[in-house]
């Protein structure tokens, strides 16, 4: 009698369908993520899941809001240009 699914080698799609704890190997949900700012190109690093507004410290715009869960990146205003997965 063989299994329907492999559960040794599950697929990515199941993987990250499962909670942080219950994957094969556990990993955080949450990355670190570098952000440009549009006005004065300074880069800044924003945690994925942050509670506060960020805003820039050359220009003083705001970069992120939090969204419960993961922040939003301001449209228009940043970029989110290398993620850094921890």
């Amino acid at each position: 009698m063989s299994l329907a699914k492999d559960l040794l080698y599950p697929s990515l799609a199941d993987e990250r369908r499962k909670h942080k704890k219950k994957r094969l190997v556990q990993n955080p949900n949450s990355y670190f993520m570098d952000v440009k700012c549009i006005g004065c190109y300074r880069i800044s690093t924003i945690f994925s899941h942050a509670h506060t507004v960020v805003a820039c410290p050359g220009c003083s715009v705001i970069l992120c809001s939090p969204g419960g869960g993961k922040c939003r990146l301001t449209a228009g205003r940043c970029r989110a240009t290398n993620l850094s997965l921890q």
